[in-house]
């Protein structure tokens, strides 16, 4: 999602760019700099310098009796050796429009969502100045509409105004880290199993190579009931529950494969510690490259910013229909010179909250109906969809220019509105305007 069009200029070469991986426990940050052989190296922030240590407990500590706040580890660490106050889950507090109390004062969860992302982009500082950070993308497990509201508030509180600020889904940023790697790892389907210790995820992109332009679909599955032993456990325990979770993991993986040919597989996440794998990954092994890290979502999102900016050769050629993207062209057949011709409003593949288009049409004064053209491209059939202006002013033989705003308030529904503008100074506009919305899946 992009928020402050005032900003949309153009990105110059050696700008760079981060992308943020915002999740419940922990966060992450990547960066690269934007060059001129479209080659970009994505790297991740370490919160230790020179170390793989990635990941930012997404957590804040307010110090007993003062207003000093930490966050990450040392919000963690200041938490086990003096008094104070850890707030933890700021995702989902902000998500459901908590407010926190602490010390008989209360806080709203997206503020202090918003402080965590400013002290946390601080590790930025390492590689630039925040101020010269020209596109940040952040990337959630779960993009509904209110998460999106979280998100708008969040940016426009962040003060970064020089920096082009947008929002995909972890699918999306699956999908984008894909597209960048070598094209023998997803010359078929790519299967990424997320694991954060107590449930599983699956995300398996497949790509329909009969469809111009290729259409990329991601198949997610949950399955809650893979809990990974803490590390104090005893030992006989932690190996029981460790074979049972490989046991577990290993029908996983051969339904998600069956009569499918899987070029690569990820592991990703704490889950996959300690090397219990033993059976599902020699299974997983055979015939397919496998890859093990836990920074894919956030080197996705900095690939998705890449993609906003300058299209891959790849991005030019795919096209992906997740669950927040318009997955139909959405047009209207007019006149142009004498001509009947097809015009373009919405193009599928965009995310839905991003999709605001304006254009003006001119109806003869006796017209009162707008046809639009549904085109889906999940290969149904196209349909037309109409919108009645009621009641609009009777111009005789004259005309009137109308303006067309659209908007989606979902993934599945567009909201048309028409505005009456008049024709010159014979035929004032009345200010009239009609609002419908429709179905374009």
């Amino acid at each position: 999602m992009f928020f402050d069009r005032k900003t949309e200029g153009k990105i110059h070469k050696g700008s760079i760019l981060a992308g943020y991986d915002l999740s419940n426990d922990f966060s992450q940050i990547s960066y690269c700099v934007y060059g001129d052989d479209g080659k970009e190296e994505v790297e991740s922030v370490a919160t230790v310098i020179g170390t793989k240590q990635y990941n930012i407990p997404t957590v804040l500590w307010k110090r007993k009796g003062s207003n000093q706040w930490l966050y990450g580890k040392d919000a963690v660490k200041s938490n086990a050796e003096e008094e104070g106050s850890l707030v933890t889950g700021l995702v989902e507090l902000a998500r459901t429009g908590e407010t926190i109390t602490i010390e008989e004062e209360s806080f709203d969860a997206v503020a202090l969502l918003t402080l965590f992302i400013k002290r946390s982009l601080a590790l930025m500082n390492f590689i630039t100045t925040q101020e010269n950070i020209a596109g940040l993308m952040f990337t959630v497990e779960n993009l509904d509409d209110r998460m999106v509201e979280v998100l708008s508030k969040a940016a426009a509180n962040l003060n970064l105004k020089n920096t082009r600020i947008y929002i995909q889904s972890h699918t999306e940023s699956f999908y984008h880290f894909v597209l960048h790697q070598p094209e023998e790892l997803w010359n078929y389907q790519v299967l990424a199993c997320e694991h954060n210790g107590y449930e599983l995820k699956t995300y398996r992109m497949e790509c329909n190579k009969k469809t111009t332009p290729i259409v990329v679909l991601i198949e997610e599955q949950t399955y809650p009931a893979m809990v990974i032993p803490d590390e104090q456990e005893e030992e006989t325990i932690k190996n029981d529950s460790y074979a049972l979770a490989d046991e577990k993991f290993l029908h996983i993986l051969q339904k998600q494969c069956a009569d499918r040919i899987i070029s690569s597989a990820y592991l990703i996440g704490a889950g996959f510690r300690d090397g219990w794998t033993k059976e599902s990954l020699q299974f997983l092994c055979r015939n397919r490259r496998v890859f093990q890290g836990n920074n894919l979502f956030c080197k996705g999102a900095c690939f998705g910013l890449l993609e906003k900016i300058e299209p891959s050769e790849a991005g030019k050629t795919h096209i992906f229909l997740g669950a927040d993207k318009l997955k139909s062209n959405v047009g209207m057949h007019v006149q142009r010179r004498g001509q009947e011709s097809y015009y373009a409003l919405l193009d599928a593949g965009k995310n839905w909250y991003e999709v605001h288009e304006e254009c003006e049409i001119i109806l003869p004064g006796e017209e009162n109906t707008l046809s639009f053209v549904i085109t889906p491209l999940t290969g149904k059939s196209a349909k037309i969809k109409e919108v009645v202006l009621e009641d609009a002013p009777v111009r005789g033989g004259g005309f009137t220019r109308y303006e067309i705003d659209v908007t989606m308030v979902s993934a599945e529904y567009v909201e048309v509105s028409i505005t009456d503008l008049g024709f010159g100074e014979f035929f004032p506009a009345s200010g009239k305007v009609w609002k419908k919305q429709f179905e374009v899946t």
